[in-house]
């Protein structure tokens, strides 16, 4: 057998260490790498708008996902992206950040951001402020007439009056009375903006005072504006505010359209204090992708809008106050007169 000198096993052991290292090498670059050193930075605006700049840089990331903390959330690769909160008065939201690395590993963060939204925010499209005393502008708003329960067992009748509704000292006056009126017990009044105004997605605030007797059934709402063609409930309906006949700091949001209309509206109710002795403000924010209602700035329900529900068309407002019916229920026998009162409408884009 053939010695090997000293020179001869120094570079063999010299080949044999320069293989495993390349060995531990390659081993190394298959191994998965998650992101590490995430950082996020989110500058709010001080301007009312909402708007919240985001930034997120993290070592090894090929992607971003922010969860805004109010339901959205959205996928970018820069990492940097802005976003626009909708729900006024000053809200804190939790977002969070997952950063994701080539291989599928994930890293989060989560950061609390303090958010300024003034009330509508948005561009005002159409209102009315019931400043002018007298009867509704006629230019914004034409009327609802007769009886017949409106589909839901109402027992009103509804009029033009001035003793069922007209404005006064800032405030619009619907008055429900119990009076006979063409075989009707009582009168009251039902405004709409058909043909005059119509619109598809923004944000509705109105500020209202609702009535405090047993059986009225005032209502904040939104009917599509191609009912006479499509009929109801395929056009679709967005009730912003409908108020209990019989507890009446409980009021309702709801939407019906095929398939859930009626009693089987989609919605939620909430309670509130003195909705009939302090004005609140009922909202509402519609978009593409969602539908939300507030009292107050308090969100009390959430609809995931989509093309396969009516509500990606035009609508036109209705505000009305019936007597009876399925949600207004048994009217005392003591009943004479109840008012719901609006200081404002208003619409925004």
């Amino acid at each position: 057998m053939k010695k090997l000198n000293s020179n001869s096993m120094i570079k063999i052991l010299s080949i044999l260490l320069l293989l495993a290292g390349c060995t531990k090498s390659n081993s190394n670059n298959n191994l998965a790498i998650a992101p590490t050193n995430l950082q996020v930075y989110a500058a709010a605006s001080v301007d009312g708008t909402g708007v919240v700049s985001f930034s997120a840089s993290a070592d090894n990331a090929v992607s971003y996902k922010y969860n805004f903390g109010n339901g959205d959330s959205t996928t970018i690769v820069s990492g940097t992206t802005n976003y626009q909160y909708n729900l006024s008065g000053t809200n804190t939201y939790s977002v969070t950040v997952t950063a994701t690395g080539s291989t599928g590993l994930t890293i989060n963060k989560t950061v609390k951001v303090g958010v300024y939204v003034k009330s509508g925010s948005g561009n005002l499209v159409w209102s009315d402020e019931f400043n002018s005393d007298g009867a509704p502008d006629q230019s914004k708003w034409s009327y609802d007439l007769g009886a017949g329960g409106w589909g839901n067992g109402e027992l009103q009748y509804y009029t033009n009056r001035s003793n069922n509704v007209l404005v006064s000292n800032g405030t619009l006056k619907i008055i429900a009375k119990k009076e006979s009126l063409n075989g009707s017990d009582y009168t009251s009044a039902r405004i709409i903006s058909k043909n005059k105004f119509a619109f598809t997605y923004g944000r509705v605030e109105a500020k209202a005072k609702l009535p405090s007797s047993a059986g009225t059934w005032p209502a904040i709402w939104l009917l599509g504006s191609n009912i006479d063609a499509a009929g109801w409930p395929s056009c679709g309906e967005i009730d912003i505010m409908e108020q209990n006949g019989s507890d009446k700091n409980k009021v309702y949001g709801t939407l019906h359209y095929p398939g859930h209309f009626g009693g089987g509206g989609v919605g939620s109710t909430t309670i509130i204090s003195g909705a009939s002795t302090d004005f609140h403000i009922y909202a509402l924010d519609w978009s593409p992708t969602t539908i939300k209602m507030y009292v107050d700035n308090n969100l009390y329900f959430s609809f995931a809008n989509t093309t396969s529900v009516p509500f990606n068309h035009d609508f036109f407002c209705i505000l009305n106050l019936a007597m009876g019916g399925s949600l207004g229920g048994n009217v005392s026998s003591s009943f004479t007169s109840d008012v719901m009162e609006v200081d404002y409408i208003r619409v925004y884009k």
